[in-house]
């Protein structure tokens, strides 16, 4: 099996580097791909932080490692480094072209030794009113213990030259208090950005240092990334909320697994920040150009020329749906999906204001990974406890990077009398789950694929139904019965959610379908996933397309399957897909002998999310869904323009289909769903 199977890390490279792809694209709009830039940059920084942190832990088990990975973790992080390194040149060479592409349209990024005289005073202006307060230099040789520095946050390690003299001072760049880009004044037609870290340069030698009679000084951008794994203690006597902040303090104090800096670091500074930071291994050490922590690039000016970013089309109404009557009476009359980036995901704020005020509701209860910093789903729930509705909110306070956010929601939601649950010991809730009980036995559900999260949903590509079903209302309920009493273990007819029994399930149909080619019945599987990376699956999918099963899969990230096996994999297809909206939906389909069953889940086919997380797979019983699900994945099968094939060498090739005519599977389902949901 070990030869069968692609590592995940490496795999998940792959996918990063097919968002350097979009970069690399003349055919995306300017800024876009500047953004795509940051979008890599912010991928690599989690990246080091879970996924490489988590190989060094490894390292210490030494042979019981390569059991449980598959692969040998000083191996994989060698080949990390290997891969993040031609990556960042890639990266390197893209920028340069950009910063030509931009000076064609007039936009020109200049450092503090292009300014002219006007553009200097209105630099040093800037700096003295609004930077330099902000900056607190540290003298590496006047203190004994080097500096803790932190995660997500970038420094200068500046180089002071005085005669033969040198010293060592490290300025944090106030990212956090200040645009990353500084607008110049316009020339003509020309427009001039300048970064803060260059903002802060100008400064560095007259009105930082000035005091101290420096002759000349040079500065170098450097990050550190941190173990971003959490420490959860099982300590009962201590409190679950005070164990998760104490895990996050402890992640912003963990060990540092990559230093990024600039390749013109003078050797002996670069010393200093191994020696100090403990830094272990050469994977550790990334040189990188003049700039980093290219994530604030997702945040680049526009300047309002239309022609520089996407233009993202209006969101499309629901036909099923009328927003000047009830929500509840459309549901009723027939279960509805809906498909964000694609259709408003105020549905959802919608059904939950009028569930806050009619009179028939008695309760509503959600589940709650990731919420919108300004979240309205909140407010919603806020408001319908204010309307005396009962209110439970199951909130997991470990849904990464988002620990202090839910932990001051879940404040925010006791003071206004909804009742909060933190989740199952041992059991992350990724489900997406919202349940609305009215009187006379009335309910109705929402099960998604995505988070309840209007931020997201505006980049996100993910399926949301709403349905009044009593099969699936009914086991919604079971599993918020769960919640509040873990000991008892409801029992499914209809979801399928895990960890009681995806695995078996999913194991199951697969079975199902390879007994349906051996009879010579209808038989393929169909699974778009964000991750596929469990040994047990891919085992049985390749079981299943040796003996016949058409197998397509569409995975937009880590994906550990081989293809284009002989007698093992000739039968599976895989591609992924990266383009404008992020691909987050997860839906399976087997053929089921020419009666198809479909599925949306909240699951990948991860280990954790089969065997230690709370998920949720729902079927989709209504035709007219079923149809719209079809449809979506023939034009995912069609796209030919941002379709990748997912191969063993995973050198991101474009997918051809042998049409002519170029399909673009996001522009092809907004023209679907358009077409589907004209109102007349």
């Amino acid at each position: 099996m070990k030869n069968l199977l692609i590592n995940k890390e490496i795999s998940w490279l792959s996918f990063n580097a097919r968002v350097l792809q979009e970069a690399e694209d003349k055919t995306v709009p300017l800024v876009e791909r500047i953004r795509f830039l940051g979008i890599f940059s912010s991928n690599l920084d989690e990246f080091f932080r879970v996924r490489v942190a988590v190989l060094k832990r490894l390292l210490k088990l030494g042979e019981l490692a390569k059991k449980i990975i598959f692969h040998d973790p000083k191996d994989v992080l060698k080949q990390i480094q290997d891969t993040v390194l031609t990556l960042q040149k890639r990266f390197e060479d893209i920028y340069q072209e950009i910063l030509l592409e931009l000076a064609e349209e007039n936009i020109h990024i200049i450092n503090e030794t292009q300014l002219n005289d006007d553009q200097a005073v209105f630099v040093r202006n800037y700096f003295h009113s609004d930077v330099r307060s902000k900056l607190f230099p540290i003298i590496i040789e006047q203190i004994e213990k080097f500096p803790d520095l932190k995660d997500h946050s970038i420094y200068l390690a500046a180089v002071l030259k005085k005669k033969s003299k040198l010293s060592f001072a490290l300025i944090e760049v106030p990212t956090n208090l200040l645009s990353r880009f500084l607008i110049l004044p316009q020339i003509g037609d020309k427009k001039y950005i300048m970064l803060l870290d260059d903002v802060i340069r100008f400064g560095l030698l007259n009105d930082i240092f000035g005091a101290f009679n420096f002759k000349e000084s040079e500065a170098y951008t450097v990050k550190v990334t941190r173990d971003a794994e959490l420490e959860i203690e099982s300590d009962i006597s201590e409190s679950y909320i005070r164990k998760v902040l104490k895990s996050v303090k402890q992640r912003k104090e963990g060990s540092p697994v990559r230093f990024v800096y600039d390749a013109d670091l003078p050797k002996k500074f670069l010393n200093i920040f191994a020696t100090d930071l403990e830094l272990e291994g050469e994977e550790s050490l990334i040189p990188g150009g003049r700039y980093h922590n290219f994530r604030d690039f997702m945040n680049f000016p526009d300047f309002g020329i239309k022609r520089l970013k996407y233009e993202n089309p209006p969101k499309l109404p629901h036909k099923d749906i009328d927003t000047h009557k009830s929500i509840f009476s459309s549901i009723q009359k027939k279960d509805i999906m809906i498909y964000t980036c694609y259709q408003s995901f105020d549905y959802l704020i919608d059904l939950l204001r009028e569930a806050a005020i009619d009179k028939q509701v008695i309760s509503i209860e959600m589940t709650i990974y990731r919420a919108a910093k300004y979240s309205s789903v909140m407010n919603a729930l806020i408001n319908a406890a204010k309307n005396g509705k009962k209110v439970t909110v199951v909130l997991e306070l470990q849904a990464r990077f988002d620990e202090e956010a839910n932990i001051n929601w879940a404040g925010r939601l006791q003071e206004e009398g909804v009742k909060v649950i933190f989740g199952v010991p041992g059991l992350k809730i990724h489900s997406k789950l919202c349940l609305i009980t009215c009187k006379k036995e009335m309910s109705y559900a929402v099960i998604g694929t995505g988070n309840f999260n209007e931020d997201t949903a505006k980049i996100y590509s993910d399926a949301f139904l709403f349905t009044s079903d009593k099969r699936l209302t009914a086991e919604v309920g079971s599993i918020f019965d769960f919640f509040r009493k873990n000991y008892k273990t409801p029992v499914f007819r209809h979801l399928i959610v895990s960890p009681f029994q995806t695995r078996k399930k999913i194991v199951r149909l697969i079975k199902n379908e390879i007994r349906n080619a051996q009879e010579g019945r209808p038989a393929y599987i169909i699974f778009k996933v964000n991750n596929l990376v469990d040994p047990d699956i891919i085992r049985y999918l390749y079981q299943a397309g040796s003996t016949g099963v058409k197998i397509t899969l569409i995975v937009r990230s880590m994906f550990s399957l081989m293809t284009e096996i002989d007698n093992v994999s000739e039968n599976i297809e895989a591609f992924r897909i990266v383009d404008k909206y992020l691909e987050h939906i997860r839906i399976f389909v087997f053929a089921n002998s020419g009666d198809p069953k479909y599925f949306i889940s909240s699951a990948d086919l991860m280990t954790r999310n089969l065997d230690s997380r709370v998920e949720v797979a729902c079927p989709v019983y209504s035709k007219e869904i079923q149809y719209e699900l079809s449809r979506f994945l023939e034009i995912q099968c069609a796209d030919n323009v941002k379709a990748r094939i997912l191969n063993v060498s995973q050198d991101n090739q474009i997918r051809k289909t042998g049409s002519d005519k170029k399909i673009r599977a996001q522009d092809e389902f907004y023209e679907f769903l358009k077409s589907r949901h004209k109102l007349l």
